[in-house]
């Protein structure tokens, strides 16, 4: 097995001592599953390699790949940074994975109905109640509500990392409305047209059956006396940061993107105005925060959603997804809880590791967060996209004081968990062009319907693209990788 020394384009490349290399082992010396990649990439000159990943960005942008990034009181769009060499799970590996998400994923729907329901796992003090009745976004609207096929979390993305141990760990659960996995399929086509022969030397899954799987899963929860359909995609409009991921979903699907001004409610059903007249809509595949679907339920000044969409829906004369209320258990506080949810309705071992997690509304936890910060990221339990997050190793003593005075202020919004050591990645540096070390996570996608489910065989390996950075959000710089799973 050749040393990463042996390549000009890998020449420079500095194993970080305890972490986990994906690519290279202690020894410098490259993984089996990835030597022959390591050949075709280390054959390419710099030069070539540079214009090689020019391809790519060619490529995202004559497709329209970006992305916004808010801040700073302006917007800006910019195409989604992207990898050209890409992350190998094998298939015994995956499998472990796989199993691990719809674990999860069942136990959360679980969970959820229980929530708006009966409540046990809380009578029974496994889950505090005032943890519940103190998220934003539990809806009490949905009490005593069953959502078509008994489904609340047809679409989760779970967050992962590989630790230095070599083990999986999950870092969060997203069921509100997890996004990226447009970036999936995107990633695999540009690599493709920038390197189709290395295609020839792997057994890959595929991942361009998310549209067909997806649109198959809205299917299973259509209404009642429904026997043909019609869904749509609801998106903010174009000025959303996701709004690319919205037009591909439905383009992918061969359905409607619409916003809330193309649908109206008559009569408890929606409707969708057409060149043709009205024509009803059956299933919402909701890109939009609960709060502002509908101005007659919740945010009156909305502008995004439908009037009477909620109504119409507690009617069952249309299903929203992901259902209303779902992001009670996409709290980051709830996500302690999570092997104590798996037991109890599974009753099952969890498959895949939490983090272990401090919540700063119990009186100990709070105790050690404060006196351990400088060890610790703190993380607030409603934020999405990386923002909001403090890495302690990286505070001042100044920055560190800040952070305990917001925490002391409003323990509830507040988790903290140990620093993990995320793996690292060979990843092409256009400023340095060579490769370096990044570190990697893992978002999965797990669909669930009525009596169907589907885990795209794949995800988005997102990469921190500054050196030593721990943050692979798009939105804090971030780019992708893709993720090759491959066939047994």
């Amino acid at each position: 097995m050749n040393s990463y020394t042996d390549h000009p384009i890998f020449s420079s490349y500095a194993y970080q001592q305890g972490t986990f290399d994906e690519v290279f082992d202690k020894d410098y010396k490259v993984k089996p599953v990835y030597q022959t990649l390591f050949d075709i990439y280390g054959a390419h000159s710099i030069p070539d390699f540079s214009i090689l990943n020019e391809k790519a960005k060619t490529s995202f942008f004559n497709q329209g790949i970006t992305f916004q990034v808010y801040g700073n009181n302006q917007t800006k769009e910019k195409i989604f940074p992207f990898d050209l060499f890409p992350r190998i799970i094998d298939h015994k590996e995956w499998d472990h994975i796989e199993k691990g998400v719809l674990q999860r994923s069942k136990a959360l729907n679980l969970f959820l109905w229980d929530l708006y329901h009966d409540k046990k796992i809380i009578k029974q003090g496994i889950v505090p109640e005032e943890l519940i009745n103190s998220s934003a976004n539990y809806l009490k609207e949905m009490e005593g509500f069953n959502p078509p096929g008994g489904i609340y979390n047809h679409i989760s993305g779970t967050d992962l990392i590989k630790h230095a141990d070599g083990n999986y760990y999950v870092l969060e659960d997203n069921i509100r409305c997890p996004s990226g996995v447009s970036y999936v399929v995107c990633n695999r086509t540009a690599l493709k047209r920038a390197l189709f022969g290395v295609f020839d030397k792997y057994q890959i899954q595929s991942v361009t059956d998310y549209s067909q799987n997806l649109l198959e899963i809205l299917e299973t929860v259509k209404p009642k006396g429904v026997d043909n359909p019609t869904s749509v995609v609801l998106t903010p409009g174009v000025f959303n940061s996701a709004y690319y991921e919205h037009s591909y979903l439905a383009k992918g699907m061969g359905v409607e993107l619409v916003e809330g001004r193309d649908l109206f409610v008559e009569k408890g059903f929606v409707y969708m105005k057409t060149i043709n007249g009205p024509k009803r809509v059956d299933i919402i595949y909701k890109r939009i925060d609960d709060a502002f679907i509908d101005p007659k339920s919740f945010n009156k000044d909305s502008v995004l959603g439908v009037p009477g969409l909620f109504k119409a829906y507690l009617r069952g004369n249309v299903c929203l997804v992901n259902a209303p209320g779902t992001g009670v258990a996409d709290d980051k506080a709830v996500y302690t809880y999570m092997p104590e949810i798996i037991k109890y309705y599974l009753n099952e071992e969890p498959i895949l590791n939490n983090v272990h997690t401090y919540h700063c509304s119990r009186p100990d936890d709070l105790k050690f967060v404060l006196e351990n910060v400088h060890k610790l990221v703190i993380k607030p339990v409603d934020e999405a996209g990386g923002y909001g997050i403090s890495i302690g190793n990286k505070l001042t003593l100044e920055e560190i004081a800040k952070v305990k005075e917001v925490i002391k202020k409003h323990p509830r919004k507040y988790i903290a968990q140990p620093i993990m050591s995320l793996s690292v990645h060979a990843t092409y540096i256009e400023g340095e062009q060579s490769f370096e070390p990044r570190h990697v996570d893992l978002r999965t996608y797990t669909l669930l319907g009525k009596d169907k489910s589907f885990t795209l065989k794949g995800g988005l390996t997102r990469v921190a693209l500054q050196k030593g950075n721990l943050i692979v959000n798009s939105s804090q710089g971030g780019g992708s990788k893709d993720t090759w799973v491959l066939k047994k």
